[in-house]
């Protein structure tokens, strides 16, 4: 790419806000010129803004700290100097679809990290290893919206990417009645030990829509594109319960599957460890070599020696056996800020860039 493509960030100041900003530092494509949050926050610099509530391990860019944040509801004006923007703003849902398609009408790409739009049936909700045929709705979803250039995308939630990939491994197999528990970290609420002081030695067994979450958008991953719209799957038919523990990054799930063909046991870790997308065959600066790990050891994975795998963008998976009531079941793993928020995001804006539907503006 002979020159950086202009990215703005809105919802700047929050967790998924600073976490966008941490991983696009040094992008090879993309370059953050703009950063957008709520009117409170506007017209400070980005550090004054911030405050103390930096979340990341890794320090405030340098490049980010004297940027003004702007106003996140003056659409026009932060779109006039972007190329495309992430998404992840901290509104109410209607006020997520309206905002989120005044930026697309302003002839700017949205990638959202929200959950507003994944039901939307021209949005396209993608994990790119696994449904990036759906990005084709985009097309449709134009007609719609009236624009040329601008859409919005979206990825699914956090919660599904530790087994939604390892069914889609899975898929010549049939898997058709899965049973999926999740043990899910607390910035996936945005917050810190520091900020949850509460959650310390503590396990709550709610996590707000997440159950209904969990259970239905992996069938939309797999769904089908008819009549400029995503039909979602009827199977494998999905119960789940998410429990929220004291944990500050990965979520770890627990899953009983039943399939239809028989598999060995070898021939689904042969499956897992083999399965590649899109990402990997465009080798994209964020998609992990290795998309799905698979270890041996009892104990693995384990969120303290595994959730930075492939810096985040990766899925461990271990304990794969028969199981007395389904066939089989296995636990895992994935980082839930990176590969299951923004790290998944700036991956989809990756693919959307090398297939020509984020590009500079003329």
């Amino acid at each position: 790419m002979e020159k950086k493509l202009r990215v703005g960030i809105l919802g700047a100041t929050g967790m998924v806000g600073q976490r966008f900003i941490s991983l696009l530092e040094n992008h090879p494509w993309y370059e953050v010129v703009t950063v957008a949050a709520s009117p409170r926050s506007a017209g400070k610099s980005y550090e004054e803004a911030v405050g103390d509530r930096w979340k990341m391990t890794t320090p405030m860019p340098e490049a980010v700290k004297h940027l003004t944040v702007m106003n996140v509801n003056e659409v026009d004006k932060v779109a006039a100097g972007v190329d495309f923007v992430f998404s992840a703003v901290d509104m109410t849902k209607d006020e997520i679809k309206a905002i989120e398609e005044a930026y697309a009408k302003t002839e700017t790409p949205v990638v959202s990290n929200n959950s507003a739009h994944r039901w939307t049936p021209d949005v396209p909700m993608v994990i790119p290893e696994i449904n990036p045929q759906h990005f084709e709705i985009i097309k449709d979803q134009r007609k719609r919206l009236g624009t040329e250039r601008g859409f919005i995308a979206v990825k699914p939630n956090c919660s599904i990417q530790s087994y939604a990939p390892v069914l889609t491994a899975w898929k010549e197999f049939e898997p058709y009645e899965v049973v999926a528990t999740t043990y899910q970290a607390i910035s996936g609420a945005g917050k810190t030990f520091k900020d949850w002081p509460e959650m310390e030695g503590n396990i709550i067994p709610y996590i707000g829509g997440e159950e209904e979450k969990s259970e239905q958008e992996p069938l939309r991953l797999w769904g089908t594109m008819e009549n400029g719209e995503i039909v979602k799957a009827k199977e494998p038919v999905i119960t789940c319960q998410c429990i929220r523990v004291p944990v500050l990054n990965g979520h770890t799930a627990a899953v009983f599957v039943k399939f239809r063909k028989q598999p060995a046991k070898e021939e689904l870790i042969d499956r897992l460890v083999n399965f590649k997308g899109l990402p990997q065959e465009l080798d994209l600066p964020s998609a992990p070599k290795q998309f799905i790990q698979y270890l041996e050891e009892d104990n693995r994975p384990q969120v303290a020696l595994d959730v930075d795998f492939e810096n985040g963008m990766g899925v461990s998976v271990g304990r794969l056996r028969t199981d007395s009531v389904y066939d089989y079941k296995f636990i895992g793993l994935s980082h839930n800020t990176v590969r299951g928020a923004a790290g998944g995001a700036v991956l989809s804006a990756e693919l959307l860039t090398a297939k020509g539907y984020i590009k500079a503006r003329d």
